[in-house]
């Protein structure tokens, strides 16, 4: 194998592992304390474009959205503190 060669497929390598760890899931936790000492609490997780996430109010109670990416279109759900539930999907045509 010619050293350019070896080179370039190096850096190919080194490329794509670079590309598939950023590729992996983020999450975050925050909790927020007020001066009358209650918390709300979110939660969050990112994978490829999807996103789930809950917030937890200082009553209690809880929402959440759940947005799932692909490369047809794009579905979001959303679900109140009272449980019920809105969706919306998009789709793409090409």
């Amino acid at each position: 194998m010619k050293t350019p060669t070896l080179i370039a497929l190096t850096l190919a390598l080194a490329a794509s592992l670079a590309m598939a760890e950023s590729a992996q899931a983020r999450e975050r936790q925050t909790t927020v304390t007020g001066a009358d000492g209650k918390t709300a609490t979110r939660h969050v997780v990112r994978a490829r474009g999807d996103v789930q996430s809950s917030t937890t109010g200082p009553n209690g109670k809880t929402t959440s959205r759940s947005v799932d990416r692909s490369a047809s279109g794009t579905t979001a759900t959303l679900t109140g503190p009272n449980g019920k539930t809105a969706t919306r999907t998009t789709t793409v045509t090409k």
